[in-house]
């Protein structure tokens, strides 16, 4: 974590083999929210990390950036493990 002229910023760098279809799920929630205090980025950084940037102007609503965006990188890579172990019918699109 630092600090930039915009304000505080927050890098996270995940190694997974799934980095890609992370970026692919997650991608949709990078749309600009009319209000929001902070802003995000997500790229591949290599095949198989995906790395978060997230800023904010102050360290509250880094805070609960990060709460958010953690929380969906959490929520993205248990959902591709079901997927991917078949758990409760669920099938992987390949399959």
């Amino acid at each position: 974590m630092g600090t930039t002229p915009d304000g505080h910023e927050a890098i996270f760098r995940f190694s997974t083999p799934r980095a890609a279809d992370h970026l692919a799920a997650l991608a949709p929630e990078l749309v600009d929210e009319e209000g929001m205090r902070s802003s995000a980025s997500l790229r591949l950084a290599d095949d198989e990390t995906l790395e978060l940037v997230v800023t904010a102007p102050d360290l509250p609503s880094l805070r609960a950036a990060l709460n958010m965006w953690l929380r969906l990188v959490r929520v993205a890579d248990e959902t591709a493990g079901l997927i991917e172990k078949g758990i409760d019918g669920l099938q992987h699109p390949d399959n």
